[in-house]
């Protein structure tokens, strides 16, 4: 399972995310995030003119092989623009691999920590009582953390609010 190409993506002009994608012969490709925040280009830059014409030819598999070729072999060793570009490698492998076996990355590496993953909701309003009422909704819903934002006479302030409270 060779790589085939890579291809650096930059969108969202003004904020540049970063995303790379590696493809192989087999036709499977992997994504990996390369956003690094003030030095997206330079990701992207480091990607297409150095990682990737080494990484094509190489075996998606060897994930291990790969990220010490690159964090060893690197002329800029251990920087943030390195590292990025080696985080986004890695991701992508790790995505081609789990596409390749049908399995969720998340099983590859060692199976789920958790069943579930506190959220929060962001309630709203012009009022404190429209903002407390929003702050209810999330409540009723569910939701054990709720942020509650309010405009008042155009200052906006922003309250904490538990359950208990609401």
């Amino acid at each position: 399972m060779r790589i085939t190409e890579g291809k650096v993506i930059t969108c969202s002009p003004g904020r540049n995310f970063v995303t790379l994608k590696l493809q192989t012969e087999d036709g499977v490709y992997g994504l990996g995030d390369a956003t690094l925040n003030g030095r997206e280009l330079a990701v992207a830059s480091y990607l297409t003119d150095h990682v990737i014409p080494l990484l094509v030819g190489r075996d998606a598999r060897r994930i291990e092989d790969i990220w010490q070729l690159l964090y060893k072999g690197a002329y800029w060793r251990r920087g943030p623009v390195t590292m990025t570009a080696i985080a986004a490698v890695d991701t992508a492998l790790w995505d081609i691999k789990g596409k390749s076996l049908n399995t969720p990355v998340y099983q590859l590496v060692g199976g789920a920590s958790r069943d579930a993953v506190m959220v929060y909701g962001h309630a709203s309003g012009n009022t404190i009582d429209e903002t407390i009422e929003s702050v209810k909704r999330f409540a009723a819903r569910g939701y054990r953390a709720v942020r509650a934002q309010c405009s008042v006479t155009g200052l906006e302030r922003t309250y904490g609010v538990s359950q208990s409270e609401a």
